[in-house]
C-alpha cells in the first residue's frame, strides 16, 4: 500500500490553516500557515495510525487525491511498521507468532510494531517476509 494520505487545507479566521485527512479522521490539526499545517498533519496522522494499532482496528487506505490536493505522506520505516501490522491483522498472526517465526522475543516485536521506536531496517524486512511481503521502493523527484 502507498502510504499518502489526501489533506484537506482550510483557511481559518485567524489566519491559521487547518489540515484534515479525510480517510483518517482522527487526524486534524493545524498550523500557522500550510507548510506547517502539513508539517502538523503527519504528526497528527502517525499518532491516530498508532491509535488504531492500539485499538487493533485496520489501517484505512488512502484515497485518491482530489486535483490539487497535497498529500502527507507517511514516512517509510513507519510505513513498513503499519505494513507489518496491516499483515498481521489479516493473517491473524499474534505478536507472539510472529515473534517465534523470527526467532525473537515479544520486547523485540513490541519494537518492530511501535511507530516511534527506530527500528533497524534489517528486522522490518524480515518480518515482512515472514508474513509473506516484500518492500518495493520508488524514487522520485521532490515536488
Amino acid at each position: 500500500m502507498d502510504y499518502q494520505y489526501p489533506a484537506q487545507l482550510t483557511k481559518l479566521d485567524n489566519g491559521s490553516v487547518m489540515a484534515e485527512l479525510r480517510d483518517v479522521p482522527e487526524a486534524l490539526t493545524h498550523g500557522a500557515d500550510e507548510e506547517n499545517a502539513l508539517t502538523w498533519a503527519r504528526d497528527a496522522l502517525l499518532v491516530a495510525l498508532s491509535g488504531y494499532m492500539d485499538d487493533r482496528r485496520p489501517i484505512p487506505p488512502p484515497t485518491k487525491p482530489k486535483r490539487g490536493e497535497p498529500v502527507v505522506e507517511v514516512p517509510p520505516l513507519q510505513a513498513m511498521k503499519l505494513a507489518i501490522y496491516q499483515a498481521m491483522l489479516e493473517q491473524q498472526v499474534t505478536q507472539a507468532t510472529l515473534g517465534e517465526q523470527m526467532g525473537i522475543d515479544g520486547r523485540q516485536v513490541r519494537r518492530i510494531l511501535d511507530l516511534d521506536h527506530n527500528t533497524r531496517i534489517d528486522h522490518l524486512l524480515r518480518a515482512l517476509d515472514v508474513l509473506g511481503k516484500r518492500i518495493s521502493v520508488a524514487i522520485s523527484n521532490a515536488a
